[in-house]
This record gives C-alpha cells, structure tokens and sequence, in this order.
C-alpha cells in the first residue's frame, strides 16, 4: 500500500495516527536540525517533518530531495505549532520516521505553483507538469464534473448514451474535413466527423428516441482562442417533438447545471429573433448581461451637411454608461482602437451627454442641441453617459459597432464572469450566400450560391417552403441557438424527415440528383422507411465548461490542447511519417 491517506484529509482527528503518504516534493525548508517538506497531490498538500533529533538517518536522507521529487512516507500525525488556515490539513503536519524515494526529478522548467513563471509555450509542451498546477488542475475536475452533471440529467430525462463511428465518409458541407488515408481500399479516404449529425438522425429512423452522447469532433479551420481542431460536443436528438419540446429540455439542462455547479437559479431565458439580435446587438450572440442597444441614427442624423453620415447606408450608435467623463486623450485611443483592421471603422463621432442636459460633441459644427437629444432618445443616453456613433454599409457597421459595445463592456466591468444570462436565438435564415470562395470542396469553391446556415438537414418553417422559389434568402429555418454570456454554447434545429423535402433542399444547394445520392442518399433511403419527425441540438462541452469557469478560452479545460497553429508542441504533432507508412497508405508526396 503506497498511502493510507491523501494529502489533503488529515486533520486535528487524526493526530496521533500512524499514517503512509505518498507525493510530490512541492518546497522544503531546512532549517538546521528540522527539515519541513511540502507534499502534494491531486487532493492537497501535507507538510511534513523531519527531525534530526528523532531520526538522524532520514532527516539528513530528507536533505537531498529536490522538486518534484516523488517520495513516500511513514510518520505520526502531530499538532502543528504554526497553523496554516489556508488549507484544509493546515492544523497538523507529520513527523517522520521512514522516507521512500520512489523517483527522483530533474528541476522543472517552470514553479509548479499557481502563479507560475513558465511562458505559455513552455507550459503546453510540459503540459503534464503543468497539469499539477492547482489551475490547471482544479479546471480538469470542473469539466469532469459538468460532463457527470451532464449525463445525470439527461439520462434522467430518458436520453440513451450511443456512440457513432469516427471513421466517415467526407462530405462538401461545412468546414474542411480531416481525412484518413485507407491502406486496404486504394486511394480512398476516410474523413473524421465534423459532428454525428447523420448518425444521430439515423437513430431516431432506429426508434432510439432520445440519443445523446459526449463524443470528439474534427474541424480543420483556423483556430482562435475558443476553437480547436478537435473538440467535444454534447450531442443530442429526439424523435416525434417539436421546436419548444427541444427548448424546454435544454433550458432544464442550464439551469440544472447553473444550480449545481455554481448555485444560481436561472428563472428566465429570452426568445430573441436572429432579425432583432442583428439589428439591436450587431451579432446573433448577444451578451446580455448589460444593455447598450443600438440606436439607429439615420432619420435624425442626414438632414444636415455631413457628408460621413449622408452618404452612410446606415448610423448607429450606443450610449456608453457614466462615460461622459471620458478624456479627449481616452476618446481619442478608443478612436484609434475601432480603426485598427480587426474593427475596420474609418473614424467615430461621439457625444457627451452633461449632466446640465445638454450635449457636446465631435459633430458641433453640423448639429444642434435638438439633434442630439433626438441622439439620447433613440440610443437611451442618460446625463453622465458618452455617445459613440459608426456610421457606413449596414452589415459591416453593425458588425463593428458589436465589437466596440464589447470592448466598452469589459472596459467598464459590465463583463462579471460570475453572472449569467442566458437565451435563445430563433428564426436564423435557412440560407445564406456564400460571398467568397471557400476551399472546402469544388461546389463550395464557387462564389455566390447558397449554402445552409446551420447544416443541409435544417427544416425550414413550414409556413416559409413557398418562398424556397421565389425568395430564399428570406426563407426561415426552424433552428435555435443558445446564447450564454456572449458566447454560443449550443445550437440545434428541427430536421428535414422526409425524402422529397430533403431533395428539394440539396436542390437549393447547388447539388445535381446524383452528387445528393452520392453523397447522402443512405440518409434519404433511410427517410423512405418511416422517419419520425425529429430534431436535436449539440452543446459546445469545452466553450460551456470554460465560461460556467469564469474564462472564455478553452485551453485550460482541455487536457492537452494544440496551440494556434493545430499543432501539440509537447509531442510534436502533427509530424511526417516514414515511406514505408506512405507506400502501405499507397500515397506519394511531391513536397516541391
């Protein structure tokens, strides 16, 4: 037996127990005769003593243990003369009386303590020492614990737990696919699954009813700071339901982990139409912890001789709250930041709004007091705040405009990652154009067609079908999105179930009858045999366990991330292989 404790439940009850622990060297202060050690594992820290005057062989055996030194030891637990609060076994500590070195260490290239000196490369190509950091650690466990809560309640809820293949067929829709080179079949591929959407439908064909599963996505797509190349979705669907049967299931999914894991009671979730997010909020994830709605300007803003916002397709503006105290120099900065090319704007107006009642802004010489009070109304500017106005193509303005409220958000700490709310963003368009190449197949290279928003087994709204021919950029799909603190945690839709509609759907794509059939005709063979009506959604795992953490990067809550360029530092991947791999694979590389 290695240890009869852990290193983070001995207390006051247990002095005068002989005990074993085993650990890691954290610190050890020899001072003469008596040597303290800090042990430390996944449960705590235990300090230990070592006492020349009680053993003389194991204290000066004490001496020569180093960090991260892993050791096992024998000893009393006594009463320590120095209590430490600050940690659970903080009011006693061990006298020794054997010491087993189990595995010596080198010095780490970083302090394997909370606040650490170790550079962020450094610690991802040393991930497992990183690991030991009580930070890193401690976000593991939180995961851990939201995917039980996970499972909990949805198996609760009747849902069954079912795995899908990894090894699939590609497919032109979506992001580019990893493929896996097929040594039995010549020149053939498979792809690893960007998500288990037709696996999933597949099952409710089945008569499984309520699937869901835990399982690894693949996307291969530029990275960002909540995006890897692989990633875990919270996968779910159900048979014979309807859009609010799937809201209702979800809402109970937050809010029972909300109470669980952090002991918040979530009464509301608001609907907001795509349509209104865009407009009022600029994205279709709205944070909606704080107000700042946009305010559009237009109707009391091109009456007069400025040429900025006559010639503009939209003004908008946001009321920033008690800003009006903001210096030129700080106006001025947070000029420079929206035209930096992130942003895009080419310049701001702005407007103070004095505590007098009246105005002072950048546009004094086109605008009287009356035009900038019409500007408060309509942006909901009170006395103390700052008004900031973008002004040009609506799409691109809004999208700017999104990105200032943000910043000005987590300027002021309007931002609080302790506080939550959460909603639904329905109604989102079926399709979309798509307005640049994409690399990800040959149909998807071709500028301007359509492609799906969400996915091509996204029903339309029943009552929209008719304007698939005439109209179908206002076609709406009968998909949802939830929205947490700013951030998409999960998105799902009622599916197409039958064959026809299905084909009329890839129809609108840009697909003939038999690139469909080739690509997905085992999904609409399977409708021909009794589809339930039925739809799903699939939470992020990593970007919802990240903000129930406070953050809003995932690389701490994932064991061993990849870094910004999809690569794994710490062994070194991805990496070549050797020929005789190649020629097995029947695969020739012309790397010229």
């Amino acid at each position: 037996m290695y240890r009869s404790h852990n290193c983070g439940e001995l207390t006051a009850a247990n002095i005068n127990q002989e005990v074993t622990l085993a650990g890691w060297v954290q610190k050890s202060r020899d001072k003469g005769f008596m040597n303290w050690v800090d042990l430390r594992d996944r449960y705590g820290i235990t300090q230990l003593l070592f006492d020349d005057r009680t053993d003389k062989d194991t204290f000066e055996k004490s001496r020569t243990l180093g960090r991260e030194f892993v050791i096992q030891v024998k000893g009393k637990v006594i009463e320590r003369e120095s209590k430490n609060k600050n940690i659970a076994t903080g009011e006693i500590e061990i006298l020794v009386s054997e010491l087993n070195i189990l595995n010596a260490a080198i010095t780490p290239p970083f302090t394997i303590e909370d606040e650490t000196d170790g550079g962020e490369e450094t610690r991802m190509k040393f991930r497992y020492l990183d690991i030991r950091r009580n930070p890193v650690k401690n976000a593991l466990l939180f995961r851990h614990k939201v995917a039980m809560e996970v499972r909990k309640f949805l198996s609760d809820e009747g849902f069954c737990e079912i795995e899908t293949p990894y090894l699939i067929k590609s497919t032109p829709e979506g992001a580019r696919d990893f493929v896996v080179p097929s040594r039995m079949n010549e020149g053939q591929f498979y792809a690893l699954p960007q998500s288990p959407q037709t696996f999933k439908q597949l099952l409710m064909v089945g008569g499984m009813d309520k699937y869901f599963q835990i399982v690894k996505c693949f996307r291969d797509e530029d990275l960002r700071a909540d995006r890897q190349p692989e990633f875990t979705q919270i996968d779910c669907e159900m048979a014979f339901v309807e859009q609010e049967d799937i809201l209702n299931v979800f809402e109970g999914l937050t809010r029972h982990l909300l109470k669980e894991l952090k002991g918040i009671e979530v009464e509301k979730f608001p609907r907001m139409t795509y349509d209104h997010a865009m407009k009022t909020y600029g994205n279709d994830k709205p944070d909606i912890r704080f107000a700042m709605e946009f305010g559009e300007l237009n109707a009391v803003a091109q009456h007069k001789d400025f040429g900025v916002f006559n010639s503009a397709e939209l003004v908008v503006g946001i009321a920033a709250p008690k800003c009006g105290e903001m210096t030129r120099k700080e106006i001025d900065a947070l000029i420079e930041w929206v035209k930096r090319p992130q942003v895009g704007a080419s310049g701001m107006v702005y407007v103070k709004c004095n505590e007098d009642g009246t105005y002072k802004s950048s546009v004094d010489k086109f605008y009287d007091q009356d035009d900038l009070k019409q500007w408060a109304n309509l942006t909901g500017a009170k006395s103390g705040d700052m008004i900031f106005i973008l002004s040009g193509a609506a799409d691109k303005t809004r999208t700017q405009l999104s990105a200032l409220r943000m910043e000005l958000a987590t300027r002021l700490g309007l931002r609080n990652p302790e506080v939550f709310a959460p909603l639904w963003v329905v109604d989102f368009p079926l399709l979309e154009l798509d307005e640049d190449p994409s690399p990800t197949g040959e149909l998807a290279q071709q500028s301007g067609r359509w492609h799906a928003m969400h996915h091509p087994f996204t029903s339309p709204k029943p009552e929209d079908m008719k304007l698939l021919e005439t109209d179908p950029g206002k076609v709406r799909a009968n998909a949802y999105d939830m929205v947490l603190n700013g951030n998409e945690i999960g998105g799902g839709s009622i599916r197409i179930h039958d064959k026809a509609t299905q084909q009329l759907m890839f129809k609108y794509l840009g697909f003939s009858e038999e690139e469909a059939k080739n690509q997905f005709g085992f999904l609409m063979d399977a409708f021909q045999y009794g589809a339930p009506p039925h739809g799903g959604l699939a939470f992020g795992l990593d970007r919802l366990v990240a903000i129930l953490g406070g953050q809003e990067t995932i690389r701490d809550f994932i064991a061993f991330p990849k870094n910004n360029s999809g690569r794994d530092v710490m062994i070194d991947a991805p990496s070549a292989i050797d020929n005789a791999q190649l020629d097995e694979l029947h695969i020739k590389l012309d790397l010229k």
